[in-house]
């Protein structure tokens, strides 16, 4: 009896817990968090029959064409020019890819070399370019591991001249194997040197003036010139040629160039002094030139009726020489001098100015 009363209490105490938690209020929901927009991944539209609503198309850019530029015609020729603009860029290579060397002004003289005309450019990059030389004020880097550390000589068979500390800069001259260099500054592997006279840079032609070049007018009677005395010079070197004699009977002498049947003249006999170089050019008269080391102008094209004389053992050498003077056929404004007398100044005339065919090897 006892065991059934409790067990009808615990029945009964267990259904009034049950109805309590039943009355008990359900927690509160947390509120919704905010997305940001732009991370927000939209919810599907609803199935209805209205068509949804297309993007707009993405507004294409505008992309700004380079300026054109008015480009004068330019024909510049070897010799000094004046800078006609407030600031003239100099540049290690003919284009407007070329790194910036230095800078020019208004009304300073550079000395042009050559002119380049660009075959393919882009739009807004000149065409025309003139080759000068680098002014002394700029200095040119050298691979140091070329250059011997006691002498401070060029090691090299041929060593390039760049416009900064490394292969990725432009090339703006050679030296040669033997030749001292003035070391201003060291980064790493490279040294900064003064420039030699044969080191070039690049800028625009048409912000270059040169004036016009007065017409040379042949005198009616030659003048006298008085050859000057000879300087003695080492025995181991060509000191004087001997008058030229005529080539043997066997071979046939070379036709002559310069004789222009198209301009009157009169043959004369002159005496200039200047350097001889080898000009490697289809549009010259003759493969020797002598020319003015200072000013970089030639002279005369030297030219020769015989076998018997080597103009290629001179080249380098400070010269006087005396022949017949006249024009060449082809070029009725170039002088060519027929040699007939050699006498060696200085065997070794510096500076000279080194020509290079873009085949020859280099080394950096």
């Amino acid at each position: 009896m006892k065991t059934n009363y409790w067990l009808v209490l615990g029945a009964m105490l267990a259904s009034s817990a049950i109805a309590q938690n039943n009355t008990n209020a359900l927690p509160e929901m947390p509120a919704p968090v905010a997305t940001p927009a732009a991370e927000m991944t939209p919810a599907p539209a609803a199935a209805t029959n209205a068509p949804g609503k297309k993007a707009a198309p993405a507004k294409p850019k505008k992309v700004v064409a380079p300026k054109k530029i008015k480009e004068p015609s330019v024909a510049l020729v070897p010799g000094p020019a004046e800078v006609t603009v407030s600031n003239l860029i100099v540049r290690g290579q003919a284009g407007l890819r070329g790194e910036v060397v230095t800078h020019l002004f208004k009304g300073e003289t550079v000395t042009v070399l050559s002119q380049i005309n660009l075959d393919k450019h882009a739009v807004g990059e000149p065409a025309q370019w003139a080759k000068i030389a680098l002014p002394s004020t700029v200095h040119v880097w050298v691979n140091g591991k070329f250059i011997e550390a006691s002498s401070k000589v060029v090691s090299a068979k041929k060593l390039n001249l760049r416009a900064g500390p490394g292969e990725n800069f432009s090339v703006v001259g050679l030296i040669e194997k033997g030749v001292p260099v003035n070391e201003l500054e060291s980064k790493g592997d490279w040294k900064k040197i003064e420039a030699p006279t044969n080191a070039y840079a690049f800028v625009a032609a048409m912000y270059l003036k040169q004036e016009a070049a007065a017409p040379v007018v042949a005198a009616a009677t030659p003048p006298t010139e008085i050859a000057p005395a000879p300087t003695p010079v080492p025995e181991n070197q060509p000191i004087v040629t001997e008058p030229v004699s005529p080539p043997p009977a066997a071979i046939p002498a070379p036709e002559p160039v310069v004789v222009n049947a198209n301009v009157p003249q009169t043959p004369r006999t002159a005496t200039h002094e200047g350097v001889v170089r080898h000009v490697a050019s289809l549009i010259t008269p003759t493969e020797y030139e002598l020319y003015d080391p200072t000013t970089d102008k030639n002279v005369d094209f030297l030219y020769t009726t015989t076998t018997n004389l080597d103009l290629s053992r001179y080249v380098g050498m400070r010269i006087i020489v005396t022949g017949e003077e006249g024009l060449a056929a082809r070029w009725s404004d170039i002088p060519v001098l027929t040699v007939q007398r050699i006498q060696v100044i200085d065997t070794n005339a510096l500076p000279q100015r080194i020509y290079y065919s873009p085949r020859q090897s280099q080394r950096h």
